[in-house]
């Protein structure tokens, strides 16, 4: 198999999105959970933020984005696939690592729904206080 006719996979994650993402040469289609990227994500942002790996990597033409995504909402959907097209393109291309690093691209955002404590309403709202 030449290697331009290899498939490249990753997985992103964010919040309690999970993403997999299949790149492969082409002319730059995204398709989410066989649908158009634009149609799917709806929000612009969205849309440009899981174009940013590929357009640092200066590769937004060259290759056609399938993947999954499931869990947790549309930002954080985006978030999971723009990390699993980062990851992706490592295999593609190792010299492009300096880039999406410098980006951040690369590194996974940890941050999480906190969770509720007993006694309390929420992660850190209190009940409602009564004096008398």
């Amino acid at each position: 198999m030449a290697k331009d006719t290899m498939k490249y996979y990753a997985t992103g994650r964010r919040k309690s999105a999970v993403a997999r993402v299949w790149l492969f040469p082409g002319e730059g289609k995204i398709l989410i959970n066989r649908r158009e990227a634009d149609s799917y994500l709806c929000r612009p942002t969205n849309l440009k933020l899981i174009e940013q790996p590929l357009v640092a990597a200066g590769s937004r033409e060259k290759y056609d984005v399938w993947c999954t995504a499931s869990g947790g909402g549309l930002s954080g959907q985006a978030g999971a696939i723009r990390l699993g097209i980062a990851r992706a393109i490592l295999q593609v291309d190792p010299e492009a690592r300096s880039s999406l690093k410098d980006a951040g691209y690369l590194t996974r955002d940890s941050r999480a729904v906190e969770r509720k404590k007993y006694g309390r309403a929420g992660a850190r709202r209190r009940f409602q206080f009564s004096k008398r």
